[in-house]
C-alpha cells in the first residue's frame, strides 16, 4: 500500500480505535456530535450514544440564576450588557478537581469564539455567560463549563458540550455569601492578558468585537438595582431588570401609565418590557442627549412610585386595563 493510500485509510480510523471499551456500568462521556463515541463502537457520537442523549427530555428551568447573589445582574450579564466581568468566589469543594492553584475565577459576558470557559496560561479561569445553551438550564450549562475549566490545564479553552444531567449547577459551585460585583467595560480588552500585544487574527477579531459594542452604563441611585442605560444610534434606552411577580408588576406599570407617571422625565417613554429567565425587564426610550447620570434622580423617583403602585390592591380601571393590554402586546420574550 502506498503512502497516500495508507494516510487516507488512517484518516478513516476512529480516534478511539484500539482503546479498551468502557465497562458495562461506566457512564459514556458527552463529546462533540461528529467525534468518535467514547464507548469504543467506532461510530460517531451522534449516531451512537449521542442519539439517546439528543432524545433525552431536557430540563427546563425558568429562573436558572435564582438563589445566586445578584440574580438580576446575572440576567443583565446574559442578555443586556455587551462587555463586563465579575470575580467569582467558589465553594471550597468546587476546587477539589482543579489542576494546580487557581489564582482567580472571573465571570464574563462573552469570550472569544463564544467559548463557554477558558483557562489562561496563568491559571485564571474565565467563564462566559453569553453562550449557546446545551440544555434547558443555563445554570447547569455554566456550572459544567466552570467545572471543566477548573480541571483543564493552563492555556486551554473549554469547548461547548451538552452537560450531563448530574453536572454541577452554578449554585453548587459558587459561594452564596459572596456578592456579585460587576465591572462594565467599553471594549473586550479583558479577553487577553495583554490586549495591546494582540496581533494577526486575534487582533482583527478583537477589533471587530470592539466595533460592535453598544456603550452601556449602570444607573447608580438609591432604590435602583440592575438598571442599565445604553446608547443607541437614534435614541438611548434604559433597561431595568426586576424581580417582582410579573402579573403584579404589569398591573403596577399599567396604573402608572394610565396616570401619566410611567416615564423618567421629559421626552422619555415606557415602551414595553422583556421577559428574560423568569424576570421582567421594563424598557424606556430616552432622548439621545440623556446620559446615565441624567437617569439617576428620575429612576429613584420612579422606584418610589412603583412601590406605591405595587402596594395597590384594587381592581384596574378601564383605562388601566387598556394600558396593561398595550404593555402585554409589546412584551418580548428573550428565552
Amino acid at each position: 500500500m502506498g503512502k497516500k493510500a495508507a494516510a487516507k485509510n488512517s484518516r478513516r480510523l476512529p480516534q478511539n480505535a484500539g482503546r479498551a471499551p468502557l465497562a458495562a456500568n461506566e457512564p459514556v462521556p458527552v463529546v462533540g456530535a461528529r467525534e468518535p463515541c467514547p464507548c469504543g463502537s467506532g461510530r460517531r457520537y451522534k449516531a451512537c450514544h449521542g442519539r439517546e442523549a439528543s432524545h433525552a427530555p431536557q430540563e427546563l428551568v425558568l429562573r436558572p440564576f435564582e438563589g445566586l447573589p445578584g440574580e438580576t445582574d446575572w440576567v443583565a450579564l446574559r442578555e443586556l450588557i455587551p462587555a463586563a466581568t465579575a470575580p467569582l468566589t467558589l465553594r471550597a469543594e468546587a476546587l477539589a478537581g482543579a489542576e494546580g492553584e487557581v489564582p482567580a475565577v472571573v465571570l464574563a459576558t462573552v469570550l472569544p469564539m463564544a467559548w463557554p470557559a477558558l483557562r489562561r496560561e496563568d491559571g485564571t479561569v474565565l467563564l462566559g455567560l453569553q453562550t449557546q445553551s446545551g440544555s434547558g438550564d443555563l445554570s447547569r450549562d455554566a456550572g459544567d463549563a466552570l467545572a471543566r475549566a477548573l480541571a483543564a490545564p493552563p492555556g486551554s479553552p473549554v469547548p461547548a458540550q451538552r452537560p450531563r444531567p448530574d453536572s454541577p449547577r452554578l449554585q453548587d459551585l459558587l459561594d452564596p455569601s459572596a456578592p456579585l460585583e460587576l465591572t462594565l467595560h467599553q471594549d473586550f480588552g479583558f479577553w487577553l492578558e495583554d490586549a495591546d500585544a494582540a496581533t494577526g487574527e486575534v487582533a482583527a477579531s478583537l477589533e471587530r468585537a470592539n466595533a460592535a459594542v453598544i456603550p452601556t452604563e449602570r444607573v447608580q441611585a438609591e432604590g435602583v438595582v440592575s438598571a442599565y442605560w445604553c446608547q443607541a444610534p437614534e435614541k438611548n434606552h434604559l433597561r431595568w431588570v426586576m424581580t417582582h411577580d410579573e402579573e403584579r408588576l404589569l398591573d403596577a406599570l399599567a396604573r402608572l401609565s394610565a396616570a401619566g407617571e410611567a416615564g423618567l422625565g421629559e421626552g422619555t417613554r415606557l415602551v414595553g418590557s422583556f421577559r428574560a429567565h423568569g424576570l421582567t425587564v421594563p424598557v424606556w426610550d430616552l432622548p439621545s442627549t440623556m446620559t446615565a447620570a441624567d437617569c439617576e434622580k428620575p429612576a429613584a423617583a420612579f422606584a418610589e412610585r412603583l412601590a406605591g403602585a405595587l402596594a395597590a390592591s384594587g381592581p384596574l380601571t378601564a383605562e388601566e386595563r387598556r394600558a396593561r393590554a398595550g404593555l402585554v402586546n409589546r412584551q418580548v420574550t428573550l428565552n
